[in-house]
């Protein structure tokens, strides 16, 4: 894996981070959650933008927001009991599907 796909994958981790950390901040009223979501936030849009050095800029963002929601859904269902129907499940291959797809169609990248 390339250094810009390494940074990219990181880069979402801290996207799923920094989107369960604001069901934390409570409105941004509580400290610690704050400081570790708006870290976790500048954190992922500068690898992003370090990754999109070697990526094109539509595979890239698309891999990001997927690898965010993909995490944000599955805690989603873990941390806070949201429903794993069958369909939201399938959706979520769906997306997965995709990243690997855009990863894959990126070639030599």
């Amino acid at each position: 894996m390339s250094t810009s796909w390494m940074l990219l994958l990181i880069a979402g981790v801290l996207e799923v981070v920094w989107a369960i950390g604001l069901k934390y901040t409570v409105g941004f009223t509580r400290i610690v959650p704050s400081v570790v979501t708006i870290a976790a936030m500048i954190a992922s849009v500068w690898l992003l933008a370090l990754a999109l050095k070697g990526i094109p800029v539509g595979t890239g963002y698309a891999v990001w927001t997927g690898i965010g929601a993909v995490g944000t859904a599955i805690l989603g269902v873990v941390l806070f009991g949201e429903p794993a129907t069958a369909l939201r499940l399938v959706c979520i291959g769906l997306i997965i599907a995709g990243i690997f797809g855009l990863k894959l169609a990126a070639g030599g990248t």
